[in-house]
């Protein structure tokens, strides 16, 4: 089969179109085709600290990508949860190898039926994001009637973050670039601040929850923002973060928070997103689409920092393989 393939951290050229064997499911595990939204920082090995996963030196999984969406070719024989033609879309955790034609994955992994109503590009646009703001969102206690501002709005975790705050009940504030309002506006927010014109740290407004998506401001920043008993998510855990949450839980008043939010993932999550999908209650964001081997192209697009909500990679089968 066709697999992307990278042995060594470093920019995208290290990602290298190849021909690799298929694998087998085992007895557990069920065959997807795979459709992949880009990751590149686990390409170049960052944070360093992330290494201790991936692999200190070189990656332990050559193939990367970890979100997926397509139709089921085989399962192993003690599968019950699936079946051959199933239109899936999951999480690969660890084992990444998305970004290839096909990739197996245990069926009690972070995997669910599709949404009906989305196309396999859509879904598999349909799962880091909404999976991260889904987690952040809830660490955060989000309630109804909550002022809840979304620093970075118009990105992957940003856009579904901006969706599912108004699906809590929330009044929800997005900050994004000039030529992401309108997109963040559609998506239902309330009101919107072009970030490259107004500072939201210094208008004066004070929200329950602000959720820093892209993690480009801080809590010290952001603190005189938050209301009395406000909190702050970030999803970059600093060093500066990670002591300040410290402080925060043992007083009381304004909390910092950070939660690796992959580790917590599960299939109930994606059927909850599912649900919302299915209702229209939430639509995934693609900017561009890109051909398995045009993925060192995607990687250098994503790394630019401008992109709207999500991209994609296309997989194209070959029957023969």
């Amino acid at each position: 089969m066709k697999a992307i393939v990278y042995t060594e951290y470093g920019p995208p050229d290290v990602l290298q179109l190849k021909e690799v064997e298929k694998p087998s499911p085992k007895d557990n595990e069920v065959y997807a085709a795979a459709l992949n939204a880009t990751d590149p920082t686990t390409r170049k090995g960052e944070p360093f600290i992330g290494r201790l996963a991936t692999g200190l030196i070189k990656p332990k999984s050559t193939i990367p990508g970890d979100v997926l969406a397509g139709e089921i070719e085989a399962v192993g024989k003690d599968v019950k949860l699936f079946r051959k033609g199933d239109q899936v879309y999951g999480f690969t955790g660890m084992s990444l190898g998305a970004h290839a034609e096909y990739k197996c994955l245990p069926e009690e992994g972070v995997v669910a039926i599709k949404p009906a109503n989305m196309t396999y590009e859509e879904a598999a646009a349909f799962v880091d994001g909404p999976l991260t703001a889904l987690h952040f969102l809830r660490k955060g206690n989000i309630q109804s009637g909550q002022k809840v501002l979304i620093n970075g709005a118009s990105g992957s975790v940003g856009t579904a973050a901006v969706q599912l705050a108004k699906y809590f009940g929330a009044e929800v504030t997005g900050v994004c670039s000039t030529t992401n309002l309108e997109l963040v506006k559609s998506l239902g927010a309330d009101k919107v601040i072009d970030y490259t014109k107004e500072d939201f740290t210094k208008s004066g407004e004070t929200y329950d929850v602000i959720f820093d998506a892209v993690a480009k401001s801080s809590f010290s920043r952001c603190k005189s923002s938050l209301n009395q008993r406000g909190i702050y998510l970030s999803t970059f855990p600093t060093l500066a973060l990670l002591l300040q949450m410290l402080w925060t839980s043992m007083v009381g008043g304004k909390k910092a928070i950070f939660a690796a939010s992959s580790f917590s993932w599960s299939s109930e999550d994606l059927i909850f997103l599912k649900e919302l999908i299915e209702a229209g209650k939430m639509k995934s964001v693609i900017d561009r689409r890109y051909p398995l081997e045009q993925t060192a192209e995607a990687h250098r697009y994503v790394e630019k920092g401008h992109k709207k909500g999500n991209v994609v990679i296309t997989v194209e089968h070959d029957d023969k393989t």
